[in-house]
């Protein structure tokens, strides 16, 4: 695919669902390596944006560009290079973790001596090893959550398309995923992530866009944003002053 200087480019993204506007025209870029956090209040945008990113919807005008190539007539090639933790682990109920782990595989095409040592690795990784055998229906939200980060690992995808993936997570794999994604990103790989745990986007985030009504607010480093209100300020302070601005805006 060549050299590409963006992971992600966003021009004038629009999309429509009837007279609702979800998407107003937003514009971002997200550089390789970068861990990009997106932030909103419920309805903001954010899985509608990821969404388009990742295939599942199409833009009612406005392109985006993964890798270099268009996020519609490219979507194919595009699915290969990138893996998605949606807001609800969604597993194939009646099968074991360990074939689920292995149909995952097979799909992204990973060789069968790779998944022999991965996954128990990764298994092994989430603490899913003694329960491996056992039908995903059985497990719990944040078990479910794990076996679905450890499926997008699998295959090592160039981009992480992240929604709320610490949600059901108990504290201790909590921070374990948030190591991983720094090491990921140290590593090349680029972290989108859509959160509403602030704490999180302000430790880990290279870059921080807020969202609201499907508009942009604000693109910043922490730093530079917290400028915005103090500089003590923590980003729940900067947060909360720009969506109560904007609504202030519209009233």
């Amino acid at each position: 695919m060549g050299e590409i200087n963006a992971a992600v480019t966003v021009k004038n993204l629009v999309k429509k669902y009837g007279d609702f506007q979800a998407l107003k025209g937003i514009d971002f870029d997200v550089a390789k390596g970068e861990i990009f956090t997106f932030l909103g209040p419920n309805g903001a945008g954010k899985t509608t944006t990821v969404k388009i990113l990742t295939g599942i919807l199409k833009p009612t005008s406005g392109f985006a560009q993964i890798l270099g190539l268009d996020a519609v007539k490219n979507i194919g090639e595009i699915k290969k290079e990138i893996g998605l933790v949606p807001d609800q682990p969604y597993v194939y109920p009646y099968l074991t973790a360990f074939e689920y782990m292995r149909i995952v595989g097979d799909i992204y095409g990973v060789p069968i001596e790779k998944q022999k040592l991965k996954i128990p690795e990764l298994f092994e990784m989430f603490d899913l090893k003694d329960r491996s055998g056992e039908i995903v229906d059985s497990f719990s939200h944040g078990m479910k959550q794990k076996l679905v980060i450890s499926s997008v690992l699998l295959h090592e995808p160039k981009i992480m398309f992240l929604d709320e993936p610490l949600v059901g997570l108990d504290p201790k794999s909590a921070r374990l995923v948030k190591d991983l994604f720094k090491k990921l990103s140290e590593n090349g790989v680029t972290i989108f992530m859509c959160t509403h745990v602030l704490e999180i986007a302000q430790k880990l985030a290279s870059r921080i866009c807020i969202v609201n009504e499907g508009k942009i607010l604000a693109l910043n480093s922490f730093d530079n944003l917290k400028k915005t209100v103090s500089e003590d300020a923590d980003l729940e302070a900067v947060y909360l002053k720009l969506t109560e601005n904007d609504g202030k805006e519209r009233s």
